[in-house]
């Protein structure tokens, strides 16, 4: 018998058993699904990080305060954060370092959880304000839609002005970001005149971007700021041969600002964007490793049901087995036919779960902003790991009905 006829007659196996074949081909269908589906999920996820950090640039670096873990007798192992950098330390560094092709941005988280109004429309209760400075659009990863940024005389004033997230525009101007400028919204209490609108970039680790909204970083400082605040420093620079120099640059400008001496260690830490990425890759590639093993637990289940599937088939087809040997099939064509039942099986399940995997993971995609992803590599690995299924499950039935005594069978009842 040739590969179609053994395919044909596996089909009208699986029609004739249709129940119990189809508990199993729903079990491995819903492992494939959540293999495939977690693993397109978290390659979307990975292309969102990565276009912000592309939209960021890779030479850029971040200057923030210490932390320290540190183990305790008492109370275990502890975070415990280094002194902060003041607005200050931030302001000097900013103004002393001058490394060609670099810009140097400040910001100052205000809070999150705030309700911002225009008239009768209210935000949703989730709004996160952050104080920056003139360069910050420059450096982050934020575009304006429409409208423009703070200058420097507006940030050295305290400006009451601010640009807003597409999560207000939404919620106080109906969507239209053009309605937005030169509004004048209240948030905290606070009135703001609305200079710039930033376009959407969705959210990353369930922290939506859209519902941000930035004032001058001076005037933050007038009304959340507090001796213990503590700024972040960004600085990119646009010539990436010379990244490491700026750092080294950087590290020095920052020792003189917090007055170290040569002896003292580092009372701050420079972060890369790159190696935050390569951080964030390193996790991924963790919960890559996860997800396969659960997957392949969840198939390892399947596989004991279709054994078990393929044995209870032997059995009741003992007598066709007999009349197939009589009238000459072999040893091999009975091995063959079973085994391609299984895998017919085994497939069959398999494109279902990919197709379903396919689809939950692109919901997952398009909630994050992020475009269709095929993932080729998790839909090869799918289907290699249903054929393996198939062939380890169905070898053991295949073998037992293949050693069948012909004439044993046709007296079988």
């Amino acid at each position: 018998m040739n590969v179609s006829e053994n395919i044909r007659i596996a089909l009208r196996s699986i029609r004739a058993n249709w129940l119990r074949s189809l508990l199993t081909l729903s079990i491995i269908a819903l492992g494939l699904m959540s293999l495939v589906g977690i693993l397109t999920a978290i390659d979307g996820l990975l292309q969102s990080i990565s276009n912000s950090f592309n939209r960021i640039g890779a030479s850029s670096f971040t200057v923030e305060r210490t932390y320290q873990n540190i183990q305790s007798k008492t109370q275990g192992r502890r975070r415990v954060r280094g002194k902060e950098i003041s607005f200050r330390d931030a302001m000097e560094f900013k103004k002393r370092y001058a490394y060609q092709g670099s810009k140097v941005s400040v910001d100052l988280f205000c809070g999150n959880g705030m309700v911002a109004t225009y008239k009768n429309n209210e935000s949703s209760p989730n709004m996160k304000l952050v104080g920056v400075d003139e360069n910050y659009l420059d450096v982050s990863s934020f575009e304006l839609e429409i409208g423009r940024g703070f200058t420097a005389n507006e940030v050295q004033n305290a400006s009451s002005k601010i640009i807003i997230g597409p999560g207000f525009v939404d919620k106080l101007f109906n969507g239209k970001a053009e309605k937005a400028l030169g509004k004048i919204i209240n948030l905290d209490d606070n009135n703001y005149m609305v200079i710039g609108v930033t376009k959407s970039k969705g959210s990353t680790f369930g922290d939506s971007n859209d519902r941000r909204a930035m004032i001058p970083i001076t005037k933050a400082r007038e009304i959340y700021g507090t001796q213990f605040s503590n700024y972040l420093i960004t600085t990119s620079v646009s010539v990436q041969q010379k990244f490491e120099d700026a750092i080294s640059s950087a590290m020095g400008v920052m020792r003189n600002v917090r007055g170290l001496r040569p002896v003292d260690e580092n009372d701050f830490s420079i972060k890369k964007s790159s190696s935050l990425m390569n951080q964030i890759k390193d996790i991924t590639k963790t919960l890559r490793l996860a997800t396969i093993a659960i997957g392949l637990m969840t198939l390892v289940g399947a596989a004991i049901g279709l054994m078990n599937i393929m044995l209870v088939s032997v059995t009741e087809r003992t007598k066709e087995i007999g009349v197939s040997k009589a009238l000459g099939a072999t040893k091999r064509n009975i091995l063959i036919q079973f085994l391609t039942e299984a895998i017919t099986i085994t497939m069959l399940g398999g494109i279902i779960g990919i197709i379903l995997g396919l689809i939950v993971g692109n919901i997952v995609t398009f909630v994050i902003g992020q475009s269709f992803i095929f993932p080729f590599a998790w839909v090869a690995l799918g289907l290699f790991v249903c054929i393996f299924t198939g062939i380890l499950s169905g070898l053991y039935p295949a073998l037992k009905a293949a050693s069948l005594d012909p004439i044993e069978s046709l007296r079988y009842e």
